[in-house]
């Protein structure tokens, strides 16, 4: 019985880290389309004298998807800031303890709180539809708007296999992978 809910455990871990793995690889490439387009900006403004609020407006789409979609992927391969000397001194078992109770303590309730207290304001902007305010701009800011509730999500859900990965490595129930 231990093992088979062990063996459910990893699978979901597994799963949430592929998802997370996969679209963090995806919006990677937003990051060379942006700086595509911010060279066709520059090339239009200053060379032809004309330009598209909408194309400007895409860079920052872009780098709102990239921010908002590879959170959970940066998440995934531990690569966010971390200050923490002590951290690094310690055993791989006492780091486990250190993120299952981080996670718990601190990521989950600010990523839950990003999910609830953003739920209204898109909400809102689905109910209107609402577009770019810049005559040219963009049609679509409620889709982007509805990254952030996304975002949160897959913090959510990776956090979670973050937690349980480190309670398995914690109680000495599979290795460290790091």
């Amino acid at each position: 019985m231990r093992q088979s809910i062990i063996r459910v455990i990893e699978k979901s871990i597994a799963i949430t880290d592929a998802v997370n793995e996969w679209l963090g690889r995806c919006v990677s490439w937003l990051t060379l389309l942006m700086v595509l387009v911010t060279f066709g900006v520059v090339v239009l403004r200053y060379a032809f004298n004309s330009g598209w609020i909408a194309m400007q407006e895409s860079v920052a789409y872009m780098h709102a998807l990239v921010f908002m979609l590879a959170a959970a992927y940066t998440l995934k391969h531990d690569a966010h800031v971390r200050g923490d000397i002590i951290y690094q001194k310690c055993s791989p078992r006492v780091r486990a303890w250190i993120d299952f109770f981080g996670t718990l303590l601190l990521l989950l309730p600010v990523a839950g709180f990003i999910l609830w207290s953003s739920w209204d304001y898109v909400l809102n902007s689905w109910s209107v539809s609402e577009a770019s305010h810049s005559s040219g701009g963009l049609p679509g800011v409620y889709l982007l708007k509805a990254v952030i509730p996304a975002m949160a999500v897959l913090l959510i859900l990776q956090g979670l296999a973050q937690a349980a990965r480190s309670l398995l490595v914690a109680l000495a129930i599979t290795e460290p992978d790091r």
